[in-house]
């Protein structure tokens, strides 16, 4: 599947795959379409998109620049919680770091990245990261 739409996603009311509150008043706008107010809300959503398989997110939200050919986030890993560890913006530019956990296999794993975010046309957007 690529550059498909979210197969399933929580109620308005229901925790959010970030943990960042409520679905509804967290990352569902964002998904939806609005622009997220800072880099840190744009990687909350998405964490939530690879959590919730909404590549149309995923691929929205990547720079042109960077953005790879095909997305696929359908491989049977489970994200079972996100940490953000800082989050700091310097006009049009970003760095957040993060911890992702996931599960796949019956293998807990956690990915440690330190993002690159840019503000295009007024929206943020992911750039790259470096991998602990």
């Amino acid at each position: 599947m690529s550059f498909g739409s979210a197969s399933t996603r929580p109620q308005a009311q229901a925790p959010c795959p970030c943990g960042g509150g409520v679905f509804g008043d967290c990352c569902a706008p964002i998904l939806d379409g609005a622009p997220a107010p800072s880099a840190e809300r744009l990687m909350r959503s998405r964490y939530s998109a690879f959590a919730l398989g909404d590549e149309a997110h995923l691929a929205r939200s990547w720079h042109p620049r960077t953005r790879p050919d095909h997305i696929d986030v359908d491989d049977g890993t489970v994200w079972t919680g996100l940490t953000i560890e800082d989050a700091a913006e310097d006009g049009d530019a970003a760095v957040v770091a993060f911890r992702a956990r996931w599960r796949q296999a019956g293998r807990d794993g956690e990915l440690v990245e330190r993002s690159r975010f840019v503000r295009r046309g007024g929206r943020w957007v992911y750039v790259d990261g470096d991998v602990a």
